[in-house]
């Protein structure tokens, strides 16, 4: 017989699965909803329903509760009878912008589509309140709190249209992110960021995405602001446990509250919180929990690649050589740590050679034990880059899934952990990643493959760094990938608005006031700090961590100056003597992997790049400008514009004053006239963001943001798979990205899955939906280690 500790936690088990089941079946009926209604019918429903509500509720006498529920029917009505028109003038030309008719993808079409899901389910709980609503079981009070939640939603969203329209009525036709002038584009951010967003991270919470995405979303978003209280409390963070993360009950209970502590976090903490916070999947019980239910594999192992210098054979004359020189942005020569995953243990993974640069990681190390008989190298080998806005994780952290590639794909893998911002900033981990890669195409019979067929792969951030690696392995003219994988890359790194962007305003995961703090620390500039609200977030460890950091990056720009200056008297120098054809093959990294074509008035043509200097349709505009070298004979001496790495304090503050001066003369009035008479959003009480609002001219560096990179450069590119979310606030870059490579004729696929969110590889054993999204994933992997004859005979013959 159970005891009553029993009952009463089996009924609470039970309730709650009821409880989940019941949302699964009302979030379905809003999915049926959504398919089976066009625009035009669903808002006319919605206003029918609205007003037979607002009707009841009307002559319900003049209690608080009923005066409520009539108010928020006729803001549903007044809301949707205004979002409509502007919904479908987005739909009716969301199909010039996508990548061809096969992809009908872009942020026009996910605007319209997360506005749909808000209407189809303020419709279905219309309907509802409209059939319940005199039972003596109605729960007036919870009804009346997601319908006001909801309608909040419905408000933003209304106003992210009128965002879009603007952005449709600037941009060129085909253009997805914003061209008018840099003052503009910061009115524009400095308009949206005032936009209210607690209310998409309470009982709105993810209603955007498949339902099996929500219950997780929402324990993220607990654990989130509780780490938050603690990370406070603690002042820095640390000590913070897997198992204090969920201790802040009222969170859990009330959803208003949860949001706007929410909206608070990612407005007024800085990108030392979130590298905490994103790295507690790295937490041992945490990993140990996740490897547990990953697939388990013979070699996991963490490698310390020396910083060496190595010679590798040009592929236009494998009888030349150029120099790869190890990492030396702003810390100096230092090891590149690896981790090597394969399935089974292959020749040359158990040498001496390997063991001698093994990484010891404590009680999780797995010891390689020798086997009667070794497997055979593979002809294939994936060299993988993680994820984590440039700044948190590791290899350890995108551990589970790579196993399980390892697994499905009969191949190492090698996954690098390179260094993390604000402490090392662009271009440190482009230096390691290119180093390892590099290492991994010479040494590939130590990790188990023969190196026939070797393939790029990675996600966010990660794939942002598979093109600018395989960008910089063809400005050095070594082999460049077979081809790249990448998963919801960052491609634009650039402050600029576009749909997609639009949705961060929603996104739990990539809220625009983090992303616009991730890129500002890997471009190495600092967040403007806002004493009122800082100090009280960070408490007096933070704030002397602050100080500490800034100290840090005062120091690092005088060190730039110097190096800049430096490689100024060196160019001049070699202009004066010729320097011999070897000598030209072995010179530095930045100079040989960074070479920037100057404008034809002698000025850095990549500060002044923009979307509009890119020609999509063909690369003859393109010629004027110097081809970026391939070959030894064409590199030529070095000019202080080829190793424009850093940003001097002096082009800062010359392009801060334009700019402030563009804003005080036109205003934030340009931005604000986006919306129609009688309409206002909701406006956030979180006080002033600490979102950087403008750029540094480092971020238009082509090999850090590979859109704006020129046609001449994104022509040496393989073969290109990318795998975007139809919900992703960088959903445009993909997009744009792949159109560019298919105007030059470059290979390219864009597949876009539905209702997930940015990161679902981290979340691939989570529900069917992220599993199949990732066998995607390895599908466009198999495709690139197939070789060609291979591929072409298995090909189904021609109809």
């Amino acid at each position: 017989m159970e005891s009553s500790e029993e009952t009463s936690k089996n009924g609470k088990e039970g309730s709650k699965s009821h409880n989940r089941r019941r949302w699964r079946k009302d979030k379905g009926r809003a999915s049926r909803i959504l398919q089976s209604m066009d625009l035009r019918t669903m808002t006319q429903s919605l206003v029918t329903l609205a007003e037979d509500n607002m009707a009841f509720f009307s002559s319900q006498g003049p209690g608080e509760t009923a005066r409520r529920l009539s108010n928020v029917f006729a803001g549903v009505r007044e809301q949707a009878l205004g979002l409509e028109p502007a919904l479908g003038s987005l739909l009716s030309v969301a199909h010039l912008f996508d990548l061809d008719p096969e992809t009908p993808a872009n942020g026009y079409r996910s605007l319209v589509h997360t506005a749909r899901c808000c209407l189809a389910h303020l419709l279905h709980k219309s309907r509802y309140v409209a059939s319940n609503r005199r039972s003596i079981f109605f729960r007036t009070s919870h009804n009346l709190a997601e319908l006001e939640a909801y309608l909040a939603a419905l408000t933003q969203l209304r106003a992210l249209a009128y965002y879009a329209q603007r952005l449709l009525a600037t941009n060129r036709p085909g253009g997805l992110f914003f061209e008018g002038d840099e003052g503009l584009t910061a009115d524009f951010l400095r308009e949206y960021v005032t936009l209210h967003k607690g209310c998409f991270y309470g009982r709105c919470l993810g209603f955007q995405f498949t339902p099996s995405i929500r219950p997780f979303l929402q324990t993220i978003s607990i654990g989130l602001v509780s780490f938050g209280e603690h990370y406070k409390r603690n002042e820095s963070g640390l000590g913070v446990t897997a198992s204090s993360l969920f201790t802040s009950g009222r969170f859990a209970i009330d959803p208003e509250l949860r949001g706007a502590e929410f909206e608070r976090i990612t407005q007024n903490l800085d990108v030392h919180f979130w590298k905490a916070f994103w790295n507690i999947t790295e937490i041992e019980v945490l990993s140990s929990l996740a490897n547990m239910a990953s697939a388990t594999v013979r070699v996991s192992r963490l490698i310390s690649l020396p910083p060496e210098a190595f010679e590798m054979p040009l592929t236009s004359d494998p009888k030349l050589t150029v120099t790869i020189s190890p990492p030396l942005a702003h810390t100096g020569p230092g090891p590149v740590l690896i981790r090597l995953i394969s399935y089974d243990l292959r020749e040359g993974q158990d040498s001496e050679e390997l063991n001698s640069m093994m990484k010891s990681e404590g009680p999780r190390i797995l010891e390689l034990r020798p086997r009667p008989q070794q497997t055979s190298r593979s002809r294939s080998l994936v060299v993988h880059f993680h994820g984590g806005g440039f700044v948190a994780q590791t290899s350890k952290s995108h551990e589970p899934y790579l196993k399980s590639w390892a697994q499905e794909l009969g191949a190492p893998i090698i996954s690098i952990d390179y260094s993390l911002a604000p402490e090392a900033p662009f271009p440190r981990a482009l230096e390691e990643c290119f180093f390892a890669y590099c290492w991994a195409v010479k040494h590939c019979a130590l990790l188990g493959s023969t190196g026939e067929r070797i393939c790029l792969a990675g996600d966010s951030a990660g794939g942002n760094l598979c093109f600018t690696v395989a960008l910089r392995a063809a400005a050095y003219g070594v082999r460049v990938p077979d081809g790249i994988m990448a998963a919801y890359p960052a491609t634009m790194l650039q402050s600029a608005a576009s749909p997609s962007r639009l949705l961060s305003l929603m996104d739990p995961l990539l809220p625009l006031s983090v992303l616009s703090k991730c890129v500002s620390a890997y471009a190495g500039a600092e967040t403007e700090e806002h004493p009122n609200s800082d100090e009280k977030a960070l408490g007096m460890m933070g704030l002397v961590r602050r100080d500490t950091s800034l100290l840090l990056r005062d120091l690092r720009l005088g060190a730039s100056s110097w190096l800049n200056s430096f490689l100024e008297f060196s160019g001049q120098k070699s202009q004066k003597t010729s320097a011999p054809t070897v000598e030209s093959m072995r010179r530095s990294v930045s100079e040989a992997a960074l070479a920037q074509p100057e404008g034809p008035v002698g000025t850095d043509s990549l500060k002044i790049l923009t979307l509009k200097d890119l020609n999509l349709k063909s690369s003859s505009e393109t010629s004027e400008t110097p081809e970026m070298s391939l070959s030894v004979e064409t590199l030529g001496p070095s000019t202080p514009s080829d190793v424009n790495f850093f940003l001097r304090p002096e082009d800062a503050r010359e392009e801060a004053e334009a700019k402030e001066g563009l804003s005080a003369k036109d205003g934030s009035s340009r931005v604000s006239n986006a919306f129609p008479e009688g309409f206002l959003p909701r406006r956030t009480s979180q006080g002033a963001t600490q979102m950087p609002l403008y750029s540094s001219p480092i971020v238009k560096n082509p090999f850090m943001s590979p859109l704006l990179a020129p046609d001449n450069m994104l022509k040496t590119l393989p073969p290109v798979h990318i795998v975007a979310c139809a919900l992703d606030p960088m959903l445009d870059d993909s997009v744009m990205f792949a159109r560019r490579l298919r105007a030059l004729g470059q290979p390219v696929t864009l597949r876009v899955v539905e209702d997930l969110p940015h990161g679902f590889l981290s979340l691939a054993s989570l529900c069917r939906e992220t599993r199949q999204a990732a066998e995607l994933c390895v599908e466009r992997i198999r495709l690139i280690l197939t070789p060609p004859a291979a591929a072409a005979a298995a090909a189904p013959p021609p109809l």
